[in-house]
């Protein structure tokens, strides 16, 4: 079962906005929030998540070809 994609804002009492995506793998959480974020203002800091650099396509099972051929150049 998939686990479930959250953004999860925190306002506090001085106006502050705290934005946490949570499940999203790679850089998909920066383009999710990307508009939220320029309606809220001034982003003051940015902490990255272990989910940030999780490799986004998790399909790691693709055939590959490998050349050989010494005669051949890249």
């Amino acid at each position: 079962m998939p686990k479930k994609e959250t953004i999860k804002y925190t306002i506090r009492q001085d106006g502050n906005v705290t934005e946490e995506v949570i499940n999203v793998p790679g850089t998909a959480c920066l383009d999710l929030t990307e508009d939220i974020e320029i309606k809220l203002g001034d982003l003051e800091q940015r902490v990255y998540t272990a989910d940030y650099y999780q490799y986004q396509n998790q399909n790691l099972d693709q055939d590959i070809t490998i050349n050989t051929n010494p005669d051949v150049t890249l």
